[in-house]
């Protein structure tokens, strides 16, 4: 998604739907990893932290049920990894 002003439902949940759609594949393809940029905070303008909220959450979700998958956040910015630091402990 590509934020424009505010965040709006419509756009969190086409975030949730891009990570949800590679764990699929992922899962489909029976993979046993997947690694994660910080999708749609650069360009797209998406909050960080707000992203990156989604993504631990979706990813914390589908991992209840599909374990065998190890995820990566692979962030490039000391900001990202603060974020993800702190909201995984």
């Amino acid at each position: 998604p590509i934020i424009y002003e505010e965040v709006t439902n419509k756009e969190r949940n086409e975030l949730v739907s891009c990570y949800r759609s590679c764990l699929e594949l992922a899962n489909a393809y029976n993979l046993h990893s997947i690694a994660f940029c910080c999708i749609s905070t650069g360009e797209f303008h998406f909050p960080q932290k707000k992203a990156a909220e989604i993504a631990i959450q979706t990813v914390t979700n589908f991992v209840k049920t599909n374990n065998r998958i190890k995820v990566i956040f692979n962030v490039f910015k000391q900001k990202d990894y603060d974020i993800y630091k702190q909201i995984l402990g």
